[in-house]
């Protein structure tokens, strides 16, 4: 049945105005693992843990339910749209095609920078974890802070050793990066079962810590700290669009993706609430400010001992891996989507998919040397390289309102496509007579994440007042990004704009939508 559904969506794929190049070979798990890897809270809670704590203290916690209820939000508008168009370069296409090509085109200019920053960020949690398990790991001097001299110069080591790992697996075969995420999935909810399990055996208080404020500075009233706080949450629960990226490698796109997207966002959002109270109750102590400083991998050192330790401790490390994989798949998948609809420069070559492979090879590798360029930054300045991976993050909700804004007015003009039918002939995932309302809150969300985010404070982009420029790196990188960008915009409109009236005449200009 999957050669003819696979047949089928190469039919409905043409309706786009695209031939089909990629070979569809990722399955409903694969598809699922995208988007849950990319999240991957075996890699940023342990990473973050430490930001959301020394902010919030324990009350940090319900910064997450916030957060994760506003970005299922976002995901049930998002999980709409994959059932309507199950494209490559999936924020790009949807806001192309709700909000207009030049407002598509920023979308996915913005999704590419924030992906190839984030995909550092990924890479350099390594130092965070490796170690710790071995002290062969450090390979440059004996100081394994990441913050520290060796330790940043080593995080870039280990770092630029698995985006070659990763660049090779993603150029080479679609088939085996899918089951390496897939396994590396399997293995991370294995290990967040095993961890939340073990913390909870040597739990030093009950539950009821979150109710408490222990560690919250509320000298200038509780929000503030909790907005910052809020910040950890932020960062992790971003991502979970890359099942859509995968959507023209997927078998019955229309059909899986939209469950795949939304069943990633909620099941991070569990998994990660459990993982955040287990190791409130476990840790050793609240105040001695160990727990802001080492997070994680402090709680599990000195509660779990050195065998159970080292064990989650090698999970998280494939977690990262797997992480740093899927991210940049997603990556690959925007830049060949846009390279297709000759919008970047360079485009012929970023845009070829390969006959051997069956994957875009140069948009592989662009995103693993932009990250490894990204890394270099981390030896002279680890607190730059800091402030820039919360700025991608900035980045990213920005690149989802572009979505969410256009879509909204779509429906507010009745203009957004009814329901039709899926693969297996039922009606495409849709949210109803509660659309309107959802996509309202997303955007609201969305816009106050991004207002929080980009605000240049001290306390989350200057701790170690190195300058004005990281002060205000947010204003900084907003600027750059979208001053080059329009740049590079303009130097490709006019090839662009006739390839999007190729691809958008046949379909979305019969449904009304923008060109």
């Amino acid at each position: 049945m999957s050669g003819h559904h696979d047949s089928a969506s190469a039919t409905d794929l043409s309706t786009f105005g695209y031939t089909p190049q990629l070979t569809r070979r990722v399955g409903p798990y694969a598809s699922f693992a995208a988007g849950f890897s990319f999240v991957s809270i075996m890699t940023t809670v342990f990473q973050l843990f430490g930001l959301g704590f020394s902010f919030g203290g324990t009350a940090f916690f319900w910064t997450w339910p916030v957060v994760f209820a506003g970005q299922l939000m976002v995901a049930l508008c998002f999980a709409e749209l994959a059932a309507r168009y199950p494209l490559s370069g999936a924020v790009f296409q949807w806001s192309r095609r709700l909000g207009g090509a030049t407002l598509g085109w920023f979308a996915g200019w913005t999704m590419v920078i924030a992906q190839i920053i984030t995909l550092a960020a990924a890479a350099i949690a390594l130092q965070v974890v490796l170690p710790t398990v071995w002290s062969g790991f450090q390979l440059v001097g004996s100081d394994t802070a990441v913050a520290s001299k060796d330790g940043a110069a080593n995080a870039v080591v280990l770092g630029v050793v698995l985006l070659t790992v990763t660049t090779l697996l993603n150029a080479l075969s679609v088939r085996i990066t899918a089951v390496v995420n897939s396994v590396g999935v399997t293995c991370e909810l294995v290990g967040i079962v095993l961890l939340v399990v073990l913390l909870l055996v040597h739990h030093e208080r009950g539950p009821s810590v979150v109710l408490h404020h222990t560690g919250l500075d509320h000298s200038t009233g509780y929000a503030i700290p909790l907005l910052v706080s809020s910040l950890m949450a932020a960062y992790v629960l971003v991502g979970f669009d890359s099942a859509g990226e995968l959507a023209e490698e997927t078998h019955r796109p229309r059909a899986t993706t939209p469950r795949t997207i939304v069943r990633a966002v909620v099941i991070s959002g569990i998994a990660g609430a459990f993982v955040i109270v287990a190791a409130l109750m476990a840790a050793p102590s609240l105040t001695d400010g160990n727990l802001g400083l080492l997070g994680l991998p402090y709680v599990l050192t000195t509660q779990l001992g050195t065998f159970w330790g080292k064990l989650l401790l090698i999970d998280v490390a494939f977690a990262v891996s797997v992480c740093t994989l899927a991210i940049q798949t997603a990556a690959a998948r925007m830049i060949f989507s846009m390279a297709r609809d000759q919008v970047l420069p360079g485009s012929t070559r970023l845009g070829r998919v390969s006959p051997r492979f069956g994957t875009p090879l140069l948009a592989t590798v662009v995103p693993g040397v932009g990250a490894a360029l990204f890394l270099v930054v981390n030896i002279g300045n680890a607190s730059l390289f800091l402030a820039l991976t919360s700025v991608c993050i900035m980045l990213l909700y920005i690149a989802y309102l572009m979505v969410t804004v256009p879509l909204l007015n779509a429906r507010l003009r009745g203009r957004f496509p009814a329901p039709g039918l899926d693969e297996d002939g039922r009606p495409l995932f849709s949210l109803g007579r509660a659309g309107m309302a959802i996509n309202a809150v997303a955007v609201v969300f969305q816009l106050l994440m991004a207002i929080n985010l980009g605000l240049p404070r001290a306390e989350v982009y200057d701790p170690t007042g190195s300058g004005w420029v990281v002060h205000y790196l947010p204003i900084v990188v907003l600027v750059l990004t979208y001053g080059i960008g329009y740049l590079a915009y303009r130097s490709k409109r006019e090839s662009y704009h006739r390839a999007c009236g190729i691809t958008l005449t046949e379909k979305t200009l019969a449904e009304g939508e923008p060109a």
